[in-house]
């Protein structure tokens, strides 16, 4: 069975959409009649895989397959979790947790993945058709679980952690909202000022005989060609943020990218924090569901953004594999913060290493936290001071002209 889309009139009239499993849109069609519905569309609700070219079909239906954001994926694990603590069959658990769902497109998603299940694949398998939602870390450990006989402790931890990652990224992003705010609101008052109230103040002295202060004629040169070529300024920022969109999708520039913020002292500290504090909780519970540390350590580099931080990673596996400690190996780069590596050291000589993981991962996220405190708290005044600085400039070029004519009358 797979799952279909459907638009629908009922016998008010009226549109109703949503999506029903069948093997055909024949019987589609014939469950809507069934339920006085008029169907008007039925579609699949995703475009289907062939077993001969899984790779390059899961690229190219990417873009066209349904996806859940991070709290809709952290409810939805859950729900399952909690479903199959309660000992129901995996494909019932799928379709209670598609009819609890509001949104089509969830429900779409879990129905295809409830349809693979039923054909007989594991659910790793089948969640592996939609590695934009479903990543490979959260695969890896239902696939663990399912191997154990432990799926339903295992998507339990998996719900604990993704709900975890989004409160995290909740609190990142409100933390951002401010300076951004903050940042435009000040480019608009200085475009606002330098748009409308400069020409009216310093025009007058444009048309004049009298040299004016080099100041005063910089001001006005701005002025004017805010107020006459603006949109081309505007045009050129928004090519370049979209040029540089392109370029970091190669991984040569992202890699140069990543290594030169990684010079940059404040922020080097926050993303180094950042992505060793996420490299740590997820090889702490892929080692806790049963995942081999090899496969853990490859996982867990891999949900690292920084590319200088993920090849690092990479390095540790590496060593790691050759027969060194996972803290000898840690050590020898220069990112992994050496609280870490202690805390590694003494999860496994006391045989511990997953909850030293997961303790210090919290530790990190803590120490994240208090900098960025830090840093949003010191981003006010700078910002004030920036602002004052412009205004007094902008005061500065209007009235040394007036102090000129002063001096001129006097």
């Amino acid at each position: 069975m797979a799952a279909f889309k459907y638009r629908a009139l009922d016998a008010s009239g009226k549109v109703v959409k949503g999506v029903l499993e069948g093997d055909a849109e024949r019987q589609i069609r014939a469950q809507l009649r069934s339920k006085n519905l008029r169907p008007i569309e039925v579609s699949p609700a995703s475009r289907r895989i062939t077993s001969g070219s899984h790779e390059a079909s899961s690229t190219r239906r990417g873009l066209f397959a349904p996806r859940l954001n991070g709290s809709d994926l952290a409810l939805i694990t859950r729900q399952l979790a909690t479903l199959v603590a309660s000992s129901l069959p995996l494909d019932e658990c799928l379709q209670a947790a598609a009819e609890q769902t509001r949104k089509s497109s969830t429900k779409a998603l879990l129905l295809q993945v409830r349809s693979k299940v039923s054909e007989g694949h594991t659910l790793a398998h089948a969640m592996g058709q939609f590695p934009q939602t479903f990543g490979e870390m959260y695969r890896a450990m239902v696939n663990a679980g399912e191997q154990a006989g432990q799926l339903g402790p295992v998507l339990d931890q998996l719900a604990d952690y993704t709900e975890s990652r989004q409160h995290t990224s909740q609190k990142l992003q409100m933390a951002l909202i401010y300076p951004f705010v903050l940042i435009g609101v000040a480019i608009a008052v200085v475009t606002a000022l330098m748009v409308f109230v400069v020409p009216e103040m310093v025009g007058i002295f444009a048309q004049t005989k009298t040299d004016l202060p080099p100041l005063t004629v910089a001001l006005i040169a701005t002025s004017d060609f805010l107020t006459n070529h603006g949109w081309l300024l505007g045009i050129g920022l928004i090519a370049l943020v979209v040029a540089i969109q392109q370029l970091l999708k190669r991984p040569v520039y992202k890699r140069m990218s990543d290594g030169m913020l990684l010079q940059v002292p404040g922020i080097r500290r926050v993303l180094i924090g950042m992505d060793t504090a996420r490299f740590s909780a997820t090889l702490s519970i892929l080692m806790a569901s049963g995942v081999p540390l090899l496969d853990a350590l490859k996982i867990a580099g891999a949900v690292m953004n920084n590319l200088v931080l993920r090849s690092s990673s990479l390095e540790v596996a590496n060593k790691v594999q050759e027969g060194s400690s996972l803290n000898r190996a840690l050590s020898q780069e220069d990112f992994f913060p050496p609280m870490m590596v202690h805390m590694v050291a003494s999860g496994e000589t006391s045989g511990e290493l997953e909850t030293m993981l997961e303790r210090s991962a919290a530790n990190q996220e803590r120490e994240l936290e208090a900098t960025l405190g830090t840093v949003m708290g010191l981003f006010e005044p700078i910002m004030v001071v920036v602002m004052g600085g412009l205004v007094l400039t902008i005061v500065m070029a209007i009235l040394l002209p007036i102090f000129d004519l002063n001096t001129m009358v006097r």
